[in-house]
């Protein structure tokens, strides 16, 4: 359940929260023959962890993600690798994918002008679209696997990195790399998220009756 690799099966979220992608798609190709998928800010090898659980046979999945990420060997999976903004996709037509996905994503993408830029442009490229993102008021924090780091002030969280390793990110040796590491993730709220994506539904994955991450779903086949 706590595998922190961004790909493992090892997650009993992850796992749902895949099953519910493929349902959707699942939804698209019965409907259409086919079904386009875009991820935002994911990577190849995202996909190939699960092939045994998505049905490809009438799926093409684009990955867009802003670093120029290795094409990882997806065997003859139908998924591509391809360098771009999430925020600003002017490349895409309206409506060029039936799915858009992004997984713990949104948070790392900035301030909230870039945050709504996600949003507008994940509600424009197509029909149906699941976006996750973990909760701010969940106690730990996901990427430094720190109780309480992301409620302290930044002033305090910097000092934290330049002292230990904490999850994802290694110890820092000045000032620039731990503010790095501080401004790394910018996590939302439920009502932050019902305000991004007005037209989806904002669902909640529980731990311990605890909100642990949130869900935008929107799901509509044409």
């Amino acid at each position: 359940m706590f595998n922190i690799s961004p790909v493992s099966q090892d997650n009993v979220f992850r796992k749902r929260r895949v099953a519910r992608l493929s349902g959707m798609i699942a939804d698209h190709v019965a409907a259409k023959g086919h079904c386009r998928v875009l991820d935002m800010g994911g990577t190849t090898g995202f996909w190939s962890v699960w092939r045994d659980v998505i049905d490809f046979s009438h799926v093409s999945v684009t990955c867009v993600n802003l670093a120029e990420v290795r094409q990882d060997e997806t065997g003859s999976l139908p998924v591509k690798a391809q360098v771009g903004n999430a925020c600003a996709m002017p490349e895409f037509e309206d409506n060029s994918f039936d799915v858009v996905f992004s997984n713990s994503v949104i948070e790392h993408v900035g301030l909230w002008p870039n945050k709504l830029a996600f949003a507008r442009e994940a509600r424009r490229l197509a029909p149906s679209y699941l976006i996750q993102t973990p909760n701010f008021w969940f106690p730990i924090d996901p990427h430094a696997r720190f109780p309480f780091l992301h409620w302290l002030p930044r002033p305090v969280i910097y000092r934290i990195h330049m002292s230990m390793r904490t999850g994802f990110y290694p110890k820092t040796s000045d000032i620039d790399e731990a503010m790095t590491s501080t401004e790394d993730a910018d996590m939302l709220d439920r009502k932050q998220m019902a305000h991004l994506f007005p037209d989806a539904d904002i669902e909640a994955e529980r731990f311990m009756l605890l909100t642990k991450s949130l869900l935008a779903v929107r799901h509509k086949v044409r």
